[in-house]
C-alpha cells in the first residue's frame, strides 16, 4: 500500500527519514554542542525575553524545579528515548555550522502552541486532572513585548539538551493536538500548529569562564516550524456538525493568509501602503514581524497528483507561485557601538590599540614582543666564549682571555637592561597614555550616557504614555467590538422579530379573511335555510288546511245527513195516531243534535 505523504510528514518524517523538524534540531544541537550552558544559566521571563543567573543560582533554580509537584513540566531525561520516534532523530548524515563564535555560550528553549477555531492552546501546559469536574484547557493571548515582537503570553518554555530531548518534548505535545478521520485523510489535522525553537547566545567574560550577567547582551533567535490545518472540500471530505465548524475556521484563516500575502504583493507592485489585515486570524497576527521584514519566511507546499484534486492543486500552486514573487524590505540593522563582549574581542582590541600607540611613537608593530629587532642585533654581537679548558699550571693565556669575553659580555648584559629598561618606561608611559586615553573616553562614555539615560527616561516616559494610550485604544476598541457584537445581536433579534411579527400579521389578515369568508357562506346557508323552511311551513299550512276543510266538508254532509234522516222520522211520527191516553204512550226520544267538534290546528313545525 503505497503511503500517502502530506504537510505533517514533511515536518516528523518517518522512521530512517527525519522530516524538517528532526534535521533543524540536529543541526542545532551538532553546531553547538560543546558550546551549550549549564541548565537553567539562561531563564525565560514572561515578557519574551532572557535573564542570565550566576551557576549558584542556576543550581537553586534545579533544586527547585526538581521539588516542585509534578504539575510543573520537567525537562525530559537524556537517557529515555521513545521508541515510535528514535529512528526519527538519527539523520543519514550529520550536519552542522562552522562559524560558530566559540567566545559565547548557548541554549535552546522549545515550545509548542496549536491554533484551533481560531484560539491559542498551549500543548506543553501540565494542568491536574480531575475526574470528577474535568478542567478544559485555557485558550492563550498574543502580546508585543518592547521590540515590538508578538509572542504567546504565558507559553511553557522547556530548555533541552539534545535533539532526544527536544523530540520528546515534541512528541509529548503531538498526542494532545486535535486530530479527525474524515473521507480524505484517516488523521487529518484539526488545528495549526507551531513548534517554536529558541537559541539563547550570550558572550563570556575576558577570562572565558563565566557568562556575563548582562541582559542587554544577551541575543535571541528563533525558528518556527509551522504545520498547517488541511482546506480540503466539505463535499469531499463530507464533514458534520463540529468538523464543519472545523473547517469553516481552517479555510477561513488559510484566506486571510491568503489575502494577506496578496496585499503584500499589491504594495509591492503598485507602490501603495495599503494595510495588510494581520489581525483577521491568529495565524498572520503571530508571525506580523516575519512578513514585515524582520525575518525569513519559507513556505512548503504539499498536493495530491490525485486527477479528483485537479482544482485544488491549481489552487495551491497559484497561491505558491504568489508567495513566491513576494519581496519585502528587511529594516536596516542598527549600529553596534563600542566593542563587542567576548574575551577574544576584548584580546584583539586591546592588541590593536596597543600596535596602533607603538606605530604612532615609531616602536615596534607587534606589542607581543619588546623590540625584537634591537634585541636579536644584541644577542649577534655577543662575543662567543673561548675554550676555558687548562691543561698546564703555568697557562696565563686562557684565564685573560675568558676574563675578557665575559667582560665584554658584561657590557652587552648592561646595554640589554638599559634598552631594556628604556623599553619599559616607554610602555610604561603608553599604558599611562592609553589609560588616560581610556579614562576620558569613560568620562565621555559616562557623560553620553547620563545624557543617553535622561533621553531614555523622556522615551520611557514617551512609551509609558503611549502605552497608556494603546491599551486605552485596545479598551476601546474592545468596547467598540462589545458593543458592535451587541448591535447584531440586537440588529439580529429585530430582524427576527421584525419577521415574526410579519408573519403573525399575514397569519391574522389570512385568518379574518378567512372568518369573513365563513361568517358569508354561513349567512348565505342560513338564508337559505329560512327560506327553505318558510316554504315548507307554508306548504305543510296549505295542506293541513285543506286536510281540516275536507274534514269539515265531511262533518257537514254527515250533519246534513243526520238532520235528513231526523227529519224524515218526525214526519213519519206525526202521521201515525195517536194513542187515548198520553201517559200510556212511551217518552219519545229526543234527539240530540251533535255538538260541533272543535277544530285545532297544528301549527308545529
Amino acid at each position: 500500500v503505497e503511503k500517502v505523504v502530506g504537510k505533517t510528514f514533511t515536518m516528523t518524517g518517518s522512521p530512517g527519514q527525519g522530516g524538517l523538524l528532526p534535521r533543524s534540531l540536529d543541526m542545532i544541537f551538532n553546531s553547538i554542542g560543546p558550546y551549550q550552558a549549564k541548565r537553567f544559566v539562561f531563564k525565560t521571563d514572561d515578557k519574551n525575553g532572557m535573564d542570565v543567573q550566576t551557576q549558584v543560582d542556576a543550581l537553586l533554580e534545579r533544586q527547585k524545579r526538581e521539588n516542585q509537584p509534578a504539575v510543573v513540566p520537567k525537562t525530559p531525561s537524556r537517557q529515555r528515548v521513545d521508541p515510535e520516534f528514535a529512528d526519527m532523530i538519527t539523520p543519514a548524515e550529520a550536519c552542522r555550522v562552522d562559524e560558530v563564535d566559540e567566545d559565547s555560550s548557548y541554549s535552546v528553549f522549545v515550545s509548542y502552541i496549536e491554533i484551533y477555531n481560531n484560539y491559542i492552546y498551549d500543548l506543553l501546559e501540565e494542568v491536574p486532572f480531575d475526574p470528577i469536574k474535568p478542567k478544559p484547557p485555557q485558550s492563550k493571548i498574543l502580546r508585543e513585548d518592547q521590540n515590538h515582537n508578538m509572542y504567546v503570553s504565558g507559553c511553557t518554555e522547556v530548555e533541552v539538551k539534545s535533539t532526544e530531548e527536544a523530540f520528546e518534548v515534541f512528541w509529548r505535545g503531538q498526542k494532545k493536538r486535535r486530530i479527525a478521520n474524515t473521507q480524505l485523510n484517516r488523521e487529518s489535522s484539526r488545528s495549526h500548529s507551531v513548534f517554536i525553537i529558541k537559541l539563547a547566545q550570550a558572550p563570556l567574560d575576558a577570562d572565558g569562564d563565566n557568562i556575563l550577567q548582562d541582559k542587554n547582551q544577551v541575543s535571541v533567535s528563533q525558528l518556527c516550524l509551522v504545520d498547517l490545518a488541511g482546506s480540503e472540500r466539505t463535499s469531499r471530505t463530507r464533514a458534520e456538525g463540529n468538523r464543519l465548524r472545523e473547517a469553516g475556521n481552517i479555510n477561513q484563516s488559510l484566506m486571510t493568509l491568503r489575502t494577506c500575502i496578496e496585499v503584500l504583493r499589491e504594495n509591492q507592485m503598485c507602490g501603495t501602503n495599503k494595510m495588510v489585515p494581520y489581525r483577521d486570524s491568529k495565524v498572520t497576527h503571530l508571525f506580523k514581524n516575519y512578513f514585515d521584514g524582520e525575518g525569513k519566511v519559507r513556505m512548503v507546499v504539499c498536493v495530491n497528483p490525485k486527477a479528483d484534486d485537479y482544482e485544488e492543486t491549481m489552487l495551491v500552486m497559484r497561491f505558491a507561485e504568489l508567495t513566491q514573487e513576494v519581496e519585502v524590505d528587511r529594516p536596516a540593522d542598527r549600529p553596534v557601538c563600542g566593542f563587542a563582549a567576548g574575551r577574544r574581542h576584548k584580546n584583539q582590541a586591546f592588541k590593536d590599540e596597543l600596535s596602533r600607540r607603538l606605530e604612532e611613537r615609531g616602536g615596534p608593530v607587534d606589542a607581543g614582543i619588546v623590540c625584537p629587532s634591537v634585541m636579536h642585533q644584541l644577542l649577534q654581537n655577543l662575543p662567543p666564549l673561548p675554550p676555558s679548558e687548562i691543561t698546564d699550571p703555568h697557562d696565563d693565556i686562557t684565564l685573560p682571555r675568558l676574563i675578557e669575553v665575559l667582560e665584554k659580555r658584561h657590557k652587552v648584559r648592561q646595554m640589554m637592561t638599559q634598552e631594556y629598561n628604556k623599553t619599559a618606561i616607554m610602555l610604561k608611559s603608553m599604558l599611562q597614555d592609553l589609560d588616560n586615553s581610556l579614562a576620558s573616553k569613560e568620562n565621555f562614555i559616562h557623560d553620553q550616557r547620563g545624557k543617553l539615560g535622561d533621553k531614555d527616561k523622556t522615551i520611557q516616559t514617551q512609551k509609558t504614555e503611549m502605552d497608556r494610550l494603546e491599551k486605552k485604544c485596545k479598551m476601546l476598541e474592545y468596547k467598540i467590538d462589545i458593543l458592535q457584537k451587541t448591535t447584531n445581536v440586537y440588529e439580529e433579534d429585530k430582524r427576527s422579530l421584525q419577521q415574526e411579527l410579519e408573519s403573525r400579521e399575514q397569519r391574522l389578515q389570512r385568518e379574518q379573511s378567512e372568518k369573513r369568508r365563513m361568517e358569508q357562506r354561513m349567512q348565505s346557508m342560513v338564508q337559505d335555510t329560512k327560506l327553505k323552511w318558510e316554504k315548507e311551513c307554508e306548504r305543510r299550512v296549505c295542506a293541513k288546511q285543506l286536510e281540516m276543510q275536507n274534514k269539515l266538508w265531511v262533518k257537514d254532509e254527515k250533519l246534513k245527513q243526520l238532520k235528513a234522516i231526523v227529519t224524515e222520522s218526525k214526519t213519519q211520527s206525526d202521521q201515525r195516531p195517536r194513542p187515548s191516553r198520553e201517559k200510556d204512550r212511551p217518552p219519545a226520544k229526543r234527539s240530540a243534535s251533535p255538538s260541533p267538534v272543535p277544530v285545532r290546528y297544528d301549527m308545529r313545525l
